[in-house]
This record gives C-alpha cells, structure tokens and sequence, in this order.
C-alpha cells in the first residue's frame, strides 16, 4: 500500500485519533522541571528549563540526548518547538536502551530551511531514510507544532497541521524492523532549540512478548544444556565465563528475539535456535557472537553456514541483538542494521534457544531477553 491508500484512508479514522484536543492526553512536562525525563550520553547540563521550556544547552553535542522515563507501543504525541536561527533536532520514539536511536527506533527530524527539494534530512523526514510529503516549518523565531500518531504498523506525522508523513511501517524495508516499543527523545545537536507543551494519550497495545529474563527469577525458565560454565544471575542481568550452554525450557519454531548483549574484549559466545536441547552436541543453529572482525565466523555469523557483515560494536559496551527466524529464513540484526539473511536452513523443527559461553576467562553479560512466536 502505498502513501496516497493512506491518506484516503484517513476519514477511516476514529474521532479521537483525529481530534488531538481531546481528553486522554497526559502531560509529559510540567512546566518547570525535567521531571519524567532523563539525559542520556552526555552532562546534566545539556537539557535545562526555562520560562516553561525544555531548551537544549550549547555545550553538548550528538549523540546526548533527553529520554522520557517511560516506554511507549502505540500512542499520540504533541509537542511545540521554537525556530529561531539554524536549529536542527529531532524527536526520537521507539528508542532502545542502548544503541542507535535513529536506527533502531526512529527520527522525526527537526530543521529550519525551507528547502526546495523534499530530501530524507529535511524538516520532517524519517531521518535519515523518508522526505517529507511537504515543508512548512515556520523559521522566524516562531513556535511549531509537532504530532506523531504511531499505531502500529500505520506512522502519521502532522507538522503545524499538515501531513509531513503517512506510512505504513511493514511495508519500508528499512522500517519493519524497528523496535515497536521504546523510548521517547529530544536530541541535542547543540542548538539552543526550545520544547513545550508536550503530551501523550497511550493508544492499545499490539505486541505480545514473553519474557525469558528479566530479573533472577526468569532463571528458573533455562536449564544448563552442556558444559560447566558458571551462569549467574544478577538482578536484572545474567552473567556467564567459562564453557557451556544454557537452554530455555519452553522450545520455539518461528520467532523473534530481542535481547541486549555485552562482553569482554574478543568474548566467544554465541545464540543457538531449534536446537534439541544438547548444545553443541545434537541439531542446531548457532549465532556467533565473536567481536574480532577478521574472524572467520565473526558477531552476527550464522556459524558453519554464512559470514556476517561486521556490525559496530564496542567491548564492554551494550548492543542490541534482533533475530528472526521464520521457517528456512533467518534474519540478524545487530544495532539496527541487517548483519546477516539466510534463506536455506534445513531444520525448521521447533527447538530451544540456548546462550553460550565458548571461552574462560572471556565473560559475557545477557539482559532484556523476550520471544516472539510469529
């Protein structure tokens, strides 16, 4: 389908998703604080109040951000911004804990040229990938509106009360993949951009995840399948060295998982799927998670069958790791960029999905790990 279907589409609508005035709006800024809201990657001193404002600080600069304490699925969002000068921003929604917002969740792009040409870094565009159906930022030290309606998988974005966007997000391949609950976010590029009046109204959840850890208790869902690694869990994150594998007790066919990775410099581990609950020693499918770049089976890898492109990872530093398995088809993504497709797996029994240690001396931390049967 593409944008013209959705916009004749629109008087399909319900009221109140066309109506953004009323009731059921929450506020997400009171005014006089950054209360509900915290700064990411960069000094406290990035995002300030003033005069029942959010102003971003001159002194910080990409990648800082300001990250609302909640999470949101599906939602209706209003905001106002400042334009005076050269501004440029963005708002962020469905942004990861870690990683790369603009590619994991998605940009709403803030800019203040009203440019001739409609390009994926205007005003408006999903940065850095869709232009704007049109531009009407107004530049001359005047307040803009902003509106996101995100109900999955339909994207709407309203600036000054014209339709900049109108997708459906199955259909972008760029798109699809994205996260579907995340955070929300005001970037900081180092200009004094001004932010107010902003509200949410919660729209229903489509997404239905199971947990596989979460906190300790979720350890009680795996059983250690092989080896004498030492698996700990900590709270929220499980913790492994050694050699081994540990299997979830409930096996899967097709799914997607989400989960966030970290380790020491040169780990060796790995994410099995469709196995028998053995590890290594009955049928499986393994996903290397190795990060040295010449290797021959590098992070992303899907071991013995197919090389990954190297992803953008860091040691010690969280990444996200999406996998999608569906039939003869997998799919990795590391950080918001497709790192492996494959197309011809053999086995597409439903199995376990085993986490693997392959090295002592070389620890490997797990958290926020969820399933998705598809």
């Amino acid at each position: 389908m593409d944008r013209r279907d959705f916009m004749t589409g629109m008087t399909l609508l319900p009221a109140f998703l066309r109506d953004p005035t009323d009731k059921g709006f929450a506020s997400l800024f009171d005014g006089s604080t950054l209360s509900g809201w915290t700064v990411q990657e960069g000094p406290e001193s990035a995002f300030y109040v003033k005069d029942n404002a959010i102003i971003v600080h001159e002194g910080s600069n990409f990648p800082t951000w300001l990250r609302s304490d909640k999470q949101y699925e599906n939602f209706d969002f209003l905001c106002e911004f400042f334009v005076e000068g050269w501004i440029n921003s963005g708002v962020y929604f469905h942004a990861p804990e870690h990683g790369r917002n603009s590619w994991i969740g998605v940009k709403i792009n803030i800019f203040h040229q009203q440019e001739k040409e409609m390009r994926p870094e205007c005003m408006g565009s999903i940065f850095p990938l869709i232009p704007p159906l049109k531009l009407n930022v107004r530049n001359r030290a005047e307040w803009n509106t902003l509106r996101v309606l995100m109900d999955w998988p339909l994207l709407r974005v309203w600036v000054n009360e014209e339709l900049v966007q109108d997708l459906n997000m199955e259909t972008v391949p760029e798109l699809r993949y994205r996260l579907r609950r995340g955070y929300l976010g005001l970037e900081s590029l180092s200009y004094p951009i001004r932010f107010r009046n902003l509200r949410i109204k919660e729209l229903p959840a489509k997404e239905h995840w199971e947990s596989l850890y979460q906190t300790a208790e979720d350890f009680r869902k795996w059983f250690v399948s092989e080896g004498n690694a030492k698996w700990q869990p900590v709270g929220g994150i499980l913790w492994v060295d050694g050699v081994g594998h540990l299997a979830t007790r409930t096996r899967f066919q097709d799914f997607e998982l989400h989960l966030y990775v970290r380790h020491s410099k040169h780990h060796n581990g790995g994410i099995l799927f469709r196995t028998a609950g053995h590890g290594l020693r009955g049928r499986h499918y393994e996903i290397q998670l190795h990060d040295v770049e010449g290797a021959h089976y590098p992070t992303g890898s899907l071991y013995s069958f197919k090389r990954a492109v190297y992803p953008r990872i860091e040691p010690e530093k969280w990444f996200l790791v999406q996998l999608i398995v569906k039939g003869k088809f997998c799919l990795v993504r590391i950080n918001g960029e497709n790192v492996l497709e494959y197309n011809e797996l053999e086995n597409v029994q439903e199995g376990c999905i085993e986490l693997q240690a392959h090295q002592a001396g070389r620890w490997i931390e797990f958290k926020h790990l969820r399933v998705k049967p598809i």
